[in-house]
């Protein structure tokens, strides 16, 4: 998952990729400190779902970061962190808020597209949604996936491969996730989300917008939300 820096500007908002610098070890091996001020910030910035607090409560942020970037920031600070091969697992506000807008119930099925860290996918099957999680980065894939197993999330899968193309052997879908942004939507995207399902996705270049779409009798219809920035979402070979 990558995003970046909550900024208010004009009445929009906007995310700006930025870490600060220095963790305390104490922070650095625990974050407890870190995770209650994380917990409050988000509720200030508006997050309202109970279901969705409960789980960025319980999801040890600091426990996704490869251990070799942990202290390079704040694990619960408020911005993105880096991970590795140039990606962040994102700013905790970012999460969930996206979390928020498809809403996961129990027993979802969610694919998400860019595992990046891990994080994201922890955070939804905290919600009891079955996850199915794509990575490009082999190696950031195969980090999520011991990430994940170490803090009980053994049943999420996690696929390496190109997010383009989706995971059609187990769509339909009943939501998806899209944390790297791809130029316009990916068609196959839209044919794995089943119908009455919802999607949302950062889309174009530079600064993008978050769309969320939702199917409906067959019909997609999209509504255009907050002013982001993401990774660009890459092809596989």
């Amino acid at each position: 998952m990558r995003a970046g820096l909550l900024i208010v500007l004009s009445g929009f908002i906007l995310f700006h990729v930025s870490c600060t610098r220095a963790e305390t070890r104490a922070r650095k091996e625990d974050g407890s400190m870190g995770h209650t001020t994380m917990i409050a910030q988000i509720e200030r910035y508006g997050i309202r779902d109970p279901r969705v607090i409960q789980a960025m409560a319980k999801v040890q942020r600091h426990r996704f970061i490869p251990e070799k970037y942990l202290g390079v920031s704040d694990s619960y600070g408020d911005h993105p962190c880096p991970i590795g091969f140039g990606q962040t697992i994102s700013q905790p506000y970012i999460v969930a808020y996206m979390t928020e807008r498809i809403a996961p119930e129990t027993g979802d099925k969610v694919l998400e597209i860019g595992t990046g860290s891990g994080y994201q996918a922890a955070i939804l099957a905290e919600l009891g949604a079955d996850v199915y999680t794509i990575e490009i980065i082999p190696e950031l894939a195969d980090h999520a996936r011991k990430a994940l197993a170490e803090e009980g999330y053994a049943k999420v899968h996690v696929r390496t491969g190109d997010g383009y193309k989706g995971w059609p052997e187990h769509a339909p879908f009943d939501a998806i996730i899209v944390t790297c942004a791809p130029d316009d939507v990916p068609p196959a995207l839209v044919e794995q989300l089943r119908d009455g399902g919802r999607m949302i996705v950062p889309v174009g270049e530079g600064t993008q917008r978050l769309v969320i779409l939702r199917k409906k009798d067959g019909k997609v219809e999209k509504e255009e939300d907050l002013a982001v920035v993401f990774v660009p979402m890459v092809h596989g070979k």
